[in-house]
């Protein structure tokens, strides 16, 4: 990443929707859109918005096997939790499925959460969370097509996650359907409380206009 690509990046730096990450009005706990749904997650924090470079980058990553961006970006992951100080004691990426993984090779949330887990001293567990159902692909989907895919889609270890502060790890963040069915899973699984990181988040929609 060159610095005139970084200059590009737009950092997140106001707080952030628990449910589907979009940024919120100064005052909400929740955005409007997100107001009567059920909320998983203690907080939400994404570390820049998915577009222009960053978008490219992760693109980069997740389809060229630019396997280094995970490293890369991992510290910036780093200094986002170390701002936020959330009390986790186990990192979770989010869980690809069998098939994506044969595909791919790798999962780039794991990509992300392991130099984290390492900086930081917090154990890590890529089996604490898998993924029972094979999912249609979210690229067209809206956001109610997206709960409903990714309703079920995943299972917990009570063995590993009972009474534990979960921070959950993924490269993108853009509905929050994903994230949310993952937290609901780690919660059902007896974990006391999850927290929520991504690399990205599509703003789906402006604080300023009051729809959020």
């Amino acid at each position: 990443m060159c610095p005139d690509c970084m200059a590009r990046i737009t950092l997140i730096t106001r707080p952030q929707c628990p449910v589907c990450g979009d940024i919120l009005k100064f005052g909400k706990s929740t955005c409007g859109v997100c107001a009567d749904k059920t909320q998983f997650f203690s907080a939400l924090a994404s570390w820049a918005e998915y577009a222009g470079p960053l978008r490219s980058a992760i693109h980069s990553l997740k389809y060229k096997n630019n396997l280094g961006l995970g490293d890369f970006f991992a510290g910036y992951l780093i200094e986002l939790l170390r701002s936020k100080s959330f009390p986790v004691n186990l990192i979770v990426p989010v869980p690809l499925s069998k098939s994506r993984i044969r595909t791919r090779g790798f999962n780039q949330s794991l990509l992300l959460a392991r130099p984290v887990s390492f900086y930081l001293q917090i154990p890590l567990s890529n089996t604490a969370l898998r993924r029972i159902k094979e999912t249609d692909s979210q690229v067209h989907l809206n956001a109610q097509e997206r709960e409903q895919n990714m309703a079920g889609a995943f299972s917990g270890n009570p063995a590993t996650l009972k009474g534990k502060d979960v921070l959950l790890v993924d490269d993108i963040i853009t509905t929050g359907a994903t994230m949310n069915q993952c937290a609901a899973a780690i919660l059902e699984s007896g974990a006391r409380s999850v927290y929520g990181i991504s690399l990205a988040k599509t703003i789906l929609s402006s604080p300023i206009s009051g729809s959020v």
